[in-house]
């Protein structure tokens, strides 16, 4: 079973290991939408998200991202 929006923490995870040089903390909502979207293993609906979700996996990928530094 693949990424739903729910997975908030792995999604964060994965972001981390897929964009290892990116900064999430300079990294645009509409970008981190798609990079999600984009993630091999997602398979939820785009159009199910808010600001507030996205805002919580970018957390998340901080948290992942200071984790791996």
């Amino acid at each position: 079973m693949g990424l739903t929006w729910q997975d908030v923490d792995d999604i964060g995870f994965e972001l981390s290991q897929a964009h290892p040089d990116e900064d999430p903390g300079q990294v645009a909502l509409p970008e981190l939408l798609r990079m999600v979207t984009e993630l091999d293993d997602f398979e939820d609906d785009p159009e199910r998200v808010d600001e507030r979700l996205l805002e919580r996996i970018a957390q998340a990928w901080e948290d992942a991202f200071a984790r791996n530094a």
